[in-house]
């Protein structure tokens, strides 16, 4: 076991002992501690834990959608990652009445690109804040720092 999952496990047994029950909107509970953090350092490695399963191939097809600057789940989705699916549907369900099951749901934004489009999308998530900084682009971005740099 390395020293991050050390760390990893002394904060759950931290949040056992000392966690304070909190409400939460799924009806579940969590157990809640203030302020706690673990700090790693690059040079000790890529931070994954050890003790726990990690879902890897969803782990990079996020974070190949993230880099796309993507917003809608059909990525996710064809490459097999419903990590998002969850939040598209809670959308969905929110603001229609059809009754569609998570199933029918994921067959739709699949197969119906209007559908897709409408409501596959989650608005302004990591990705696209990653590459559109307040609507510029690259080159209006670099333009901007230039003329920064150029004023003296």
């Amino acid at each position: 076991m390395n020293s991050l999952d050390k760390q990893y496990q002394a904060l759950l047994q931290d949040i056992l002992d000392n966690g304070v029950e909190k409400k939460d909107r799924t009806g579940t509970g969590t157990l809640s501690v203030f302020g706690r953090q673990i700090r790693h350092s690059m040079k000790d490695g890529f931070p994954l834990l050890t003790t726990k399963k990690m879902y890897f191939k969803g782990i990079v097809v996020e974070l190949l959608w993230f880099l796309r600057g993507d917003t809608s789940i059909e990525y996710l989705l064809e490459n097999d990652c419903n990590i998002w699916t969850g939040d598209a549907y809670k959308r969905f369900t929110y603001y229609t009445d059809e009754e569609t099951s998570m199933e029918r749901f994921v067959e739709l934004i699949k197969t119906d690109d209007e559908f897709a489009k409408k409501w596959g999308s989650l608005g302004p998530v990591y990705g696209k804040q990653w590459r559109d900084w307040n609507g510029k682009t690259k080159d209006e971005l670099y333009e901007d720092y230039l003329k920064k740099v150029t004023k003296k």
